[in-house]
């Protein structure tokens, strides 16, 4: 009797155990159930050429973009976050499918991302803020997220690839990195001449009103920046793309470029799902190329809009470029093109080893209207088009169009900043203009002017 009821005993102490314990939650939901994406303001300053970012409330939803295949870059990833789940508690981590599933086993907690079932809901709709570890490619793909978005969460970038240009921070100072953005916008950390009851939305966004900062929170302990300090965000402008038949009808994109089916209809909560609005968005660049076949493109470049559009010419090329000033120093420098700095609104249109010796790249307007036709003359069956490095699996014909003009950043006679990518760059001071990284980085990444036989 003693033997049984001590059996007994135990079991129940077991039992009590395992109650109390709660289980690992090593599980994938669906990006559909986190809370709507909340809309930063950007204010701008006086003596700085940077933007300041104001969130109205403490960012909740925050995707995780890594360089993929590299033990480092995932290593990197779990310590970090590891570190923003335990020391900002409030926040969701999302990560893309095929991270999602290699990493979810690792945390105690959920994570989320998209879905391809009938709740499939864009990112746009719930991540407050994105964050890359790796390269300019990783920056570039996790942009590529947002091409049907007209309005981009900010971007915190960490330089762990190859060559680094865009990305503006080193890994080592992720914790300090993430607290500068995190709380920035925070009551504490502003001017009191500058109150969070009027800032602009950032993009399309609803108009925040009023600070929904709490008054209390463990994650904010300890983390104000102080009176006149907020994170600085440079606004990196993108190109505006739009693909046509020859009887002028617009030619839908493709995956992963393609747009939210019209069945999900634009909401007040859901500005950017505009089934009617079919152009896409780059970062970089669109590249018109012969591809396989050994005859040179012809296209002609057409300036403006009907019924004032011209013809500047016909380039008889390899290829042909449209680029923003990010994109300057990617492909369009290869091909010989200029250098712009990412301040200036402009346009790069730079040819691929043209036939004519007389063909030199231009810089236009943001706002100049381009169109590439593609000639009866070309005497390749399709010509490639490839948005920021990723090419479209049907080439375009003789007659079809490819339509391109700079994204609006600004609200026409205000300033609201609608549009861009929101890029999180490191700051030298409170309201100083600090160093320019860009300068920094023809320097040291580029190697602008080096001289010969010199090491470095």
């Amino acid at each position: 009797m003693t033997t049984a009821w001590r059996c007994s005993h135990i079991a129940s102490r077991h039992e009590l155990r395992r109650f109390a314990t709660s289980a690992r939650r090593r599980e994938i939901r669906s990006i559909a159930e986190l809370p709507p994406r909340i809309y930063p303001g950007f204010r701008e300053t006086s003596n700085h050429d940077l933007l300041a970012l104001q969130w109205p409330a403490p960012p909740r939803n925050i995707l995780f973009v890594r360089k993929n295949d590299d033990a480092p870059v995932q290593n990197a990833l779990n310590e970090y976050t590891h570190h923003v789940k335990s020391t900002y508690p409030d926040t969701n981590l999302v990560f893309e499918p095929d991270v999602a599933k290699q990493i979810h086993e690792a945390f105690d907690f959920p994570v989320y991302t998209v879905t391809g079932d009938d709740t499939h809901v864009p990112y746009h709709e719930k991540v407050d803020l994105t964050t890359t570890l790796g390269g300019d490619g990783t920056i570039l793909h996790a942009a590529s997220l947002f091409a049907t978005a007209t309005s981009v969460p900010p971007v915190l970038s960490f330089s762990m690839g190859t060559l680094g240009f865009l990305g503006e921070w080193k890994f080592p100072d992720y914790k300090r990195a993430f607290r500068d953005v995190y709380v920035s916008g925070h009551p504490s950390s502003l001017h009191a001449t500058h109150p969070l009851s009027t800032p602009t939305d950032g993009g399309s966004g609803p108009t925040t009103t009023s600070s929904a900062w709490p008054s209390s929170s463990p994650s904010l302990r300890g983390k104000s920046m102080g009176p006149t300090r907020a994170a600085r965000v440079l606004m990196r402008n993108r190109l505006r793309i739009g693909i046509f038949s020859p009887t002028g009808a617009r030619l839908p994109h493709e995956p992963p470029f393609a747009h939210p089916s019209p069945t999900q209809a634009q909401t007040p909560t859901n500005p950017n799902n505009n089934p009617t609005n079919q152009d896409i968005f780059a970062l970089n660049e669109v590249l018109l190329h012969r591809g396989a076949t050994p005859h040179l493109a012809h296209l002609t470049i057409l300036i403006g809009s009907p019924p004032h559009q011209r013809t500047l010419t016909t380039a008889i090329a390899d290829g042909f470029l449209i680029s923003t000033p990010t994109g300057s120093t990617a492909y369009s420098l290869s091909a010989g093109g200029s250098i712009v700095h990412p301040l200036v609104s402009s346009l790069l249109l730079t040819p691929i080893c043209p036939r004519s010796l007389s063909f030199r790249p231009l810089v236009l307007p943001a706002n100049t209207p381009v169109t590439l036709r593609i000639e009866a003359g070309n005497r390749g069956k399709e010509i490639e088009v490839s948005v920021d490095g990723v090419r479209r699996r049907q080439g375009l014909r003789a007659g079809m169009e490819v339509r391109v003009m700079g994204e609006e950043v600004r609200k026409p006679g205000t300033r609201d900043w609608r549009g861009g990518v929101p890029s999180i760059v490191r700051s030298g001071g409170v309201m100083a203009e600090g160093e320019d990284h860009w300068v920094g980085g023809l320097n040291g990444l580029l190697k602008f002017n080096y001289p010969f036989g010199e090491e470095g």
